[in-house]
C-alpha cells in the first residue's frame, strides 16, 4: 500500500527551522508555533486563517518528527540522502556520524564490567551544580567557574562537540522577549569571563552558550518540551561542559601521552623515516575508535584523544624533511597519540597491532609503559 503523498511545500520553512534541525528543535518549534498561532487566540475574522495555519504546522511536525517520513521528504523533495547535512542528532535521536572523528567497530553488547573495566578512585568535582537550586545563583556559580577555567579546560571545550547551532538558534527564535533579553545579558557577562581570542572559537563559545541557555531559559524549555525531548535537550546543552571541565587534558592516560609528546620531540630523521616505512599501507587519517566506547557516553575520552592526536603531531620535528614525509609523519604521530589516549579501552591484541609501527621504528612503547603511568581503568582483555 503506497504511503501518503509527500507535501510539496517547505516543511522546514513551516516550522521555521533549518534542514539540520534536531528532533528537539523540531518539537520546540512545533509547540511554540502552535501556542503562538492557536485558533483560540485569534479573533473571529482571523479564526479560519489561524486554523489553516495550525493544520499546516501540524502536518510539518507529523512528517519531520517521524524518521521514516522525514527521510522520504528529504530525499524526494530536497534530494538529500538520509541524514546528510544534519549536525547533532538525526531524526531518530541518534547522532549522525557515529564516529565523526574516527572509525571503529560496533559496540559489543556486553557491559564494561563484564569486559574487566575498573573505575579509578572518585575525584571531588569542582563543577558547579547546574541543575538544582535558585537559577540566579546557579548562573552566578557558572560564570565564576568560567572565569577560572584553565587553558587545558578551554582547549577541551574547544574540542568538544557543542550543542547543535540550529537548536540554539531555534531556542533564540521562539523564546519570549523577556527571557531572550535575560539570555542576551547573560551572554554578555559570559563573553567578559573568557579571553577575547578564545571567545572567537565557535566550538568553545557554543558549548558555553549551551550551558547558559539551560540555566537562563530552563523555565521556557520546561514549558515547551515534554519528555523525552526535555531530558535530551538538557543533556545536549550541558554535555560539552561536563565532558571538558575538571578533566585531565589527555584523560586517564595523560602521563603516557605527555611521555609520548616528549619522545616525539626527540625523533631523529632516521626514526621518522623508519616510522613511515613501518606504517606502509596504514591510513594515517583513520583514528580507530575502541569498540568498548560510545561517542555520546564517552565524549570526555573523545576530547582527550583529539587533543592528544593534535599535540603529538605538533611535537614531531620536521625541519629538513621533504614535505610529503613531514605530512605523513605528523599524521602517523597523531594516530599514535589518539590510540595512546584511549589505550585502556582497546583489547590487548588490538592495541598492540595499532602501536606496532611505532615499536618497530622507535623501539619503545609510546610514552613508556611502566605501572606509574597507567590509568585507574584496566584495558579490556
Amino acid at each position: 500500500m503506497p504511503g501518503p503523498l509527500v507535501p510539496e511545500d517547505d516543511l522546514y520553512g513551516r516550522l521555521e527551522v533549518s534542514v539540520d534541525a534536531s528532533p528537539e528543535a523540531i518539537e520546540l518549534a512545533w509547540r511554540a508555533l502552535l501556542k503562538r498561532h492557536h485558533p483560540d487566540l485569534a479573533g473571529e475574522p482571523e479564526r479560519h486563517v489561524a486554523l489553516e495555519r495550525a493544520k499546516r504546522i501540524n502536518v510539518a511536525h507529523d512528517w519531520l518528527s517521524d524518521p521514516t517520513l522525514r527521510a522520504r521528504y528529504d530525499h524526494e523533495r530536497l534530494g538529500m540522502r538520509a541524514g546528510s547535512g544534519r549536525g547533532g542528532r538525526g531524526p531518530t535521536g541518534v547522532r549522525h556520524g557515529a564516529h565523526p572523528r574516527g572509525r571503529g567497530e560496533s559496540r559489543p553488547a556486553r557491559s564494561r564490567q563484564a569486559a574487566g573495566w575498573r573505575a579509578g578512585p572518585p575525584r571531588v568535582s569542582r563543577r558547579p551544580d547546574l541543575v538544582r537550586g535558585d537559577s540566579a545563583r546557579r548562573l552566578a556559580r557558572f560564570l565564576d567557574e568560567v572565569s577560572r577555567l584553565t587553558p587545558d579546560e578551554l582547549d577541551r571545550l574547544a574540542a568538544a562537540e557543542p550543542p547543535p547551532i540550529a537548536f540554539l538558534a531555534t531556542i533564540r527564535r521562539f523564546v519570549p522577549e523577556p527571557a531572550r533579553a535575560s539570555f542576551e545579558a547573560a551572554e554578555t557577562q559570559l563573553a567578559g569571563r573568557v579571553p577575547r581570542e578564545r571567545w572567537a572559537e565557535a566550538g568553545l563559545r557554543e558549548g558555553l552558550l549551551g550551558v547558559t541557555a539551560e540555566l537562563v531559559l530552563a523555565g521556557f524549555l520546561d514549558e515547551t518540551l515534554d519528555e523525552p525531548f526535555r531530558s535530551r535537550a538538557r543533556e545536549r546543552l550541558l554535555r560539552a561542559w561536563q565532558a571538558s571541565v575538571a578533566q585531565p587534558r589527555y584523560g586517564p592516560n595523560s602521563n603516557q601521552v605527555v611521555g609520548l609528546i616528549a619522545r616525539a620531540r626527540t625523533l631523529t630523521p632516521a626514526e621518522i623515516a623508519a616510522l613511515v616505512r613501518a606504517s606502509r599501507g596504514i591510513d594515517a587519517d583513520e583514528h580507530p575508535w575502541p569498540s568498548m566506547l560510545d561517542h555520546d557516553e564517552d565524549e570526555a575520552l573523545r576530547i582527550s584523544a583529539t587533543l592528544a592526536a593534535r599535540d603529538v603531531a605538533a611535537a614531531v620535528p620536521v625541519t629538513g624533511l621533504a614535505r610529503a614525509t613531514a605530512t605523513r609523519a605528523r599524521r602517523l604521530a597523531a594516530r599514535i597519540g589518539y590510540v595512546s589516549a584511549l589505550r585502556h579501552a582497546y583489547r590487548s591484541q588490538v592495541y598492540e597491532r595499532l602501536i606496532a609501527p611505532w615499536l618497530s621504528a622507535v623501539g619503545g612503547s609510546p610514552g613508556g609503559d611502566d605501572p606509574a603511568t597507567r590509568p585507574g581503568i584496566r584495558r579490556a582483555p
